[in-house]
């Protein structure tokens, strides 16, 4: 039986630059002091959930699972646009991805916790597993790896995490979600301009990118070239062309049954 992505705690665009708001903060949520008493149906519903993504594909997933739940949802692409968001605006959730443009989540992570600028609950998310033990020591409250799909699991997590929360009930046919393919195919082209463009220092940002992409669409021939990128600059260059082959290939390249991967002949061994 597969290891359950949700792991707990034992005990790319730029923001607007626009002026800061001479206004008080304004409170969104219910706050985690008010008692939350979730509902059998949308058992999130009056949560608002902020989510550090900067994967469009993973955003449609996260967006997916808060609309059955009755969440509510924003998004920031990079570091600084969660902070910015976080001096206006109160989620009672911030997910945040560890990989992202301007820094590691899990160093915002270890900012929010020890500052106590962030009173909700503050969870990691990542495609790589490794990095549980990180977030977990930075001071998130639990892990989600990706890819999420599973609604029942991701609500069973965020209410074990929420204080006074009930179980949800499980279910024989619990639905595995599956996020817009359009917003796959933006998030390739997007990494495709930006490993085309990317010096060498921002090339293993992209390779991350890319590797946990192809995690979250279950395409291990992608996976493995951007493992490759991860250490070696000069894997870039295949990288790219099997990048240039989803784009042109995407349906058949990711056309398959629930819970297959699809690894074309071209892909590397």
């Amino acid at each position: 039986m597969k290891a359950s992505p949700f792991c707990e705690k034992t005990a790319m665009s730029r923001p607007p630059n626009k002026k800061k708001s001479a206004l008080p903060p304004l409170p969104e949520g219910l706050g985690l002091a008010v008692p939350f008493a979730p509902e059998k149906n949308l058992p999130l519903a009056g949560l608002t959930i902020l989510t550090a993504e900067d994967s469009r594909y993973a955003s449609e997933a996260m967006r997916l699972l808060c609309q059955r739940s009755g969440a509510k949802l924003r998004r920031a692409e990079t570091i600084e646009a969660t902070r910015q968001h976080l001096r206006v605006y109160r989620p009672d959730i911030l997910i945040v991805d560890l990989g992202l443009p301007d820094g590691d989540g899990s160093e915002l992570i270890a900012d929010l916790s020890r500052q106590g600028r962030f009173s909700g609950l503050l969870l990691a998310a990542s495609a790589d597993p490794e990095g549980r033990d990180r977030a977990l020591a930075a001071g998130a409250a639990g892990f989600l790896e990706k890819p999420l799909e599973s609604l029942e699991e991701f609500q069973k997590a965020l209410l074990r995490w929420l204080k006074g929360a009930a179980g949800v009930a499980s279910s024989a046919e619990a639905p595995m979600l599956r996020p817009d393919r359009q917003a796959l195919r933006d998030d390739l082209a997007h990494a495709a301009d930006m490993l085309s463009e990317a010096g060498e220092a921002d090339r293993p940002y992209v390779a991350r990118f890319i590797r946990g992409l192809a995690r979250s669409s279950h395409d291990t021939g992608l996976e493995h070239a951007a493992t490759l990128a991860c250490g070696d600059n000069r894997a870039c260059a295949p990288l790219a062309r099997i990048l240039a082959d989803r784009l042109k290939h995407a349906a058949p390249v990711f056309a398959g049954p629930h819970g297959t991967r699809n690894r074309p002949a071209s892909a590397p061994e």
